[in-house]
């Protein structure tokens, strides 16, 4: 019997046979078209091949979809942590947020609308306020990826978190993936096996008011920016950007650095006395002098730096001659008890978090700024550790209470917890919104923060934030005894001030950072026994001097505080707002203080003078009111829009009025409090100050960026002006050339300079100042030494590469071989050497956000990976492989060895977690 070929053999003898064939044809029509035929041939088996393989992958495809449920979340981390509650039949994949949107720019709108007059908008005012909605192109392959998966899906179920944002992600997959399968909302507020499991029995359908209140949100954020913007580019810049509620931030930041500049400071004197009882020390301080009041700061007007008019002739305002006579008086006398007042304070716990305090305590305590806390968050809310943290709800539901109870039962005992359960659902914020729970940890068992796995050290910190708020909002009142004693001593009356802590209740758990007491001590301030007619001893006397402050600039944590008591904007939304107005060049963060640029003070002003009412707190929360209301399905959606946008009240009216009426130059200046003659001004380049030389001429010069309008002085801007007219003062000559050495301020700070920069010929050599380094203290030998960066050090010994020493825009580095190793910032510039850039090279390099080790202890011995001992930004931790742990408190970097190390990994690889459990 003949045995039948196979495919693959008849492929190959086929390929011999077209061989053959092109050979022949070669010898008849020539070398050049059969090589041509040889690769038309090839190409076309090639595309078979590709085609045979995108079948294959197809079958594959719908052989692995078939029949099975697909889930959408919005994060890959979220999907990665509901894989894990779902099974075989159940596939989860990530949108990655937001599928479609208005466009982005005028190349993302559909050509049929570029030629109409609404079209910069991406909203058809003319028609009902119809979006237009459009797929980003980083989008693309997502939506592409989801419409493989859904086919042969058998249903869709949109599991996007459970706000104004997640339903509008839900509503446009739907609208994207026309889904032909059953559609399914699964909604929960944690990320934990019970809530998965429940979730899937209670489906419901997509909330279309929330769908419309978002929309309306997004559409009326879009007219109110893209109508405002463009007549800021106009009047003031090119770029510059105005918004519903980032206008209003700009403008609380921008009135508060005015009120700084019109603050006049004030001084006064006051006396303290160290005095002693019964061996113990306790501290006085003298309230009134011949029966009035010693002055102090809240006394003194702001404006005026004097003492408020009805202050006068009340209060005392002792100068130091004052100050010193008293002490000289009472010097001898005796010191008498007077009266002795003791009063009981009961302290309730603060609530549990919602957003905007969780960003405020985690700005206070931790110093994460907001858009950070909230992507933290994110990561917890995520890996199932704590419930939705986008919240205006302070509501705990009955597993979260009993957890909370249990954890004060287990941890702290019976006498920390009250007889019945805390309720905080009464409480409520302005324009409050979705009833989600309040932030706190995830489950019906609360994990331990120290048995909490696979966090971050940051992530860590976090949640050990929440943990305690949570716990600590179920326990009992702290109390606490307020001692006020009044002592005579002459014609003077002194008094002492003691608070201690009786029971500590919920402080056992939890400090909040505004409490005047701290985590260690509970602010106690303890005062000896004291009754009345006691005397006490004088141990010292001493004479103070005070000055009163300007209002103080706002940190995140304040700013995110107003907004909220205001109700402008949303929590959820405070981190974006913040961190908006810093990219956009209006406010600088400085420390912790937000600090505004002299763009923000120009926006700002036209803004107030021209258009009120959005820049107004009241306006925009009434905004947010209305949309409260379109959210509840209360109020109409295309109306409220047609009421904002058209009439004579309209936006769009009122701008193409205002436009007629702004004048350019003076949109563009300022006048500060205090800087008489003085005129600031904001151009295309930055910001710059103009001094009057004569009736028809002004002299301008550049104001550096790190220079803010409440820093600014007369002194410093008339320096400025005066080096652009006069030059500046040459610091010597450079020996080798002879050119003039200068050290110069320019829009990027200062710098120094060799050579005159007025020459077309000749380009001098420049070069910032590094970090630390005053202008004023620069010498001619530091001048030609930085004029030489970057410079060489020398030859790297195992490379033979040249090593330089550079200064950049992030800083001071060496470089060798395009391999480049930041110098820390701590260390003088001036003295690194070849040594100390061999040092960095031989330290493993640190990426961005990376911390540099700051103890190698070797290689793990059952993990075998390294372990080191790192510093960062949030404190000391160990590293080995994948896992990070924090240092003890206790526990000092250089005292880890490698054995205590791997018992700190042992202790947080253990698979068990500590779950705080009901009895």
């Amino acid at each position: 019997m003949t045995k039948k070929p196979t495919k693959t053999k008849t492929k190959e003898k086929g390929n011999a046979k077209e061989k053959t064939k092109v050979k022949a044809e070669s010898q008849a029509y020539g070398s050049t078209q059969a090589k041509t035929k040889i690769k038309v041939a090839a190409k076309a088996k090639e595309q078979l091949v590709k085609k045979d393989l995108v079948k294959k992958e197809l079958a594959k495809k719908e052989t692995s979809n078939s029949g099975r449920k697909l889930v959408i979340v919005e994060s890959p981390t979220k999907a990665k942590t509901i894989r894990k509650f779902l099974g075989r039949d159940y596939t989860v994949e990530s949108c990655m947020g937001h599928v479609r949107d208005l466009p982005q720019s005028a190349k993302d709108i559909p050509e049929k609308f570029k030629k109409k007059p609404w079209a910069n908008l991406g909203v058809n005012v003319d028609d009902h306020f119809e979006p237009i909605y459009c797929v980003p192109k980083t989008k693309t392959k997502i939506v592409s990826m989801l419409k493989d998966k859904l086919d042969g899906a058998s249903e869709l179920i949109l599991a996007t978190d459970e706000d104004r944002e997640g339903e509008s992600i839900s509503w446009h997959l739907v609208n994207v993936l026309k889904p032909k399968v059953p559609v399914k909302r699964m909604v929960f507020n944690e990320i934990t096996k019970e809530a998965i499991e429940h979730a899937l029995k209670d489906f419901r359908d997509i909330n279309m008011n929330l769908v419309r209140a978002q929309e309306a949100r997004r559409i009326l954020d879009r007219l109110v920016g893209y109508t405002i913007s463009p007549l800021l580019w106009k009047k003031i810049a090119y770029g510059l950007s105005a918004g519903r509620v980032q206008s209003v931030a700009v403008r609380l930041v921008s009135e508060r650095e005015h009120e700084r500049l019109r603050f006049k400071k004030s001084s006064y004197w006051d006396i303290t006395a160290d005095n002693e009882k019964d061996n113990t020390k306790f501290t006085t301080r003298i309230s009134a002098y011949k029966n009035r009041r010693i002055a102090v700061g809240k006394d003194f007007d702001s404006h005026t730096g004097q003492l408020h008019k009805d202050k006068a002739g009340v209060v005392l305002h002792l100068d130091e001659n004052q100050a010193r006579k008293i002490t000289k008086e009472i010097d001898n006398k005796d010191w008498v008890v007077t009266d002795v007042e003791e009063k009981p304070i009961s302290r309730k716990p603060a609530p549990p978090f919602i957003t905007s305090t969780l960003q405020q305590e985690a700005n206070r305590k931790l110093g994460l700024g907001s858009r950070e806390t909230m992507q933290v968050a994110q990561k917890l809310y995520e890996k199932g550790m704590i419930t939705y943290m986008r919240t205006d709800s302070m509501f705990l539901s009955e597993q979260a209470i009993n957890a909370a109870r249990d954890g004060v039962l287990k941890l702290y005992g019976k006498k920390y917890l009250p007889q019945e359960f805390r309720d905080y659902s009464k409480k409520k914020v302005k324009g409050a919104q979705e009833a989600h729970e309040a932030i706190r940890p995830a489950g019906t068992e609360f994990i331990s923060p120290d048995k909490a796995e696979e966090l971050s050290p940051i992530e860590l910190k976090l949640y050990d934030l929440i943990w305690k708020r949570t716990i600590a909002c179920q326990m009992v009142n702290s109390e606490h005894k307020q001692v006020t004693a009044r002592l005579q001593v002459g014609e003077a009356v002194f008094n002492a001030s003691g608070m201690t802590v009786e029971f500590p209740g919920f402080l056992k758990a939890y400090v909040e950072s505004d409490d005047s007491t701290s985590d260690n001590e509970q602010g106690e301030v303890k005062l000896p026994k004291l009754n009345k007619n006691d005397k006490v001893k004088l141990l010292d006397l001493k004479v103070n001097v005070h000055e009163t402050k300007p209002p103080a600039r706002f940190t995140e944590a304040s700013l995110v505080q107003t907004l909220e008591r205001e109700g402008v904007g949303r929590p959820s939304t405070y981190a974006a707002i913040i961190g908006t107005i810093q990219d956009r060049g209006y406010v600088r963060k400085i420390g912790n203080a937000l600090v505004p640029t002299f763009t923000a003070l120009v926006v700002s002003r036209l803004l107030s003078q021209y258009l009120p009412n959005y820049v107004e707190t009241t306006f925009t929360s009434a905004m947010e009111a209305a949309l409260d209301d379109i959210a509840q399905g209360d109020m109409d959606q295309e109306k409220y829009l047609t009421t904002i946008y058209f009439g004579d009240k309209g936006l769009k009216k009122q701008v193409e009025n205002r436009e007629k009426e702004i004048d350019a130059d003076a949109s563009r200046s300022i006048h500060l409090e205090g800087l008489k003659n003085l005129t600031f001004r904001v151009g295309r380049y930055g910001a710059y100050v103009c001094r009057p030389e004569s009736k028809d001429k002004e002299v301008c010069a550049s104001i550096p960026e790190n220079q803010f309008p409440g820093d600014i002085t007369v002194e410093t801007a008339n320096k400025l002006i005066d080096q652009k007219i006069n030059g500046a003062d040459s610091i010597g000559k450079d020996p080798k050339t002879g050119l003039p050495v200068y050290v110069l301020s320019g829009r990027y700070g200062p710098y120094v300079q060799l050579g005159e920069g007025d020459k077309a010929e000749y380009k001098p050599k420049r070069m910032a100042l590094p970090q630390g380094l005053e202008p004023e203290k620069v010498t001619l030998d530091q001048a030609l030494w930085l004029i030489t960066l970057p410079r060489k050090l020398g030859m790297h010994p195992q490379l033979k590469k040249e090593i330089k020493l550079g200064l950049g825009r992030f800083g001071p580095y060496v470089v060798c071989d395009g391999d480049y190793r930041s110098v820390p910032r701590t260390e003088v510039l001036f003295n690194v050497n070849l040594k100390r850039a061999l040092e960095l090279f031989s330290q493993p390099k640190r990426g961005r956000g990376r911390s540099v080790p700051l103890k190698e202890l070797g290689p793990h011995p059952d993990l075998k990976a390294a372990v080191q001992v790192l510093s960062g930004k949030y404190g000391p931790y160990i590293k080995c492989g994948e896992l990070n742990i924090s240092l003890p408190q206790e526990m000092k970097p250089e005292d880890v060895t490698l054995k205590v190390a791997v018992e700190l990994i042992a202790k947080k690889a253990k698979p068990e977690r500590s779950r705080v459990k009901r009895t």
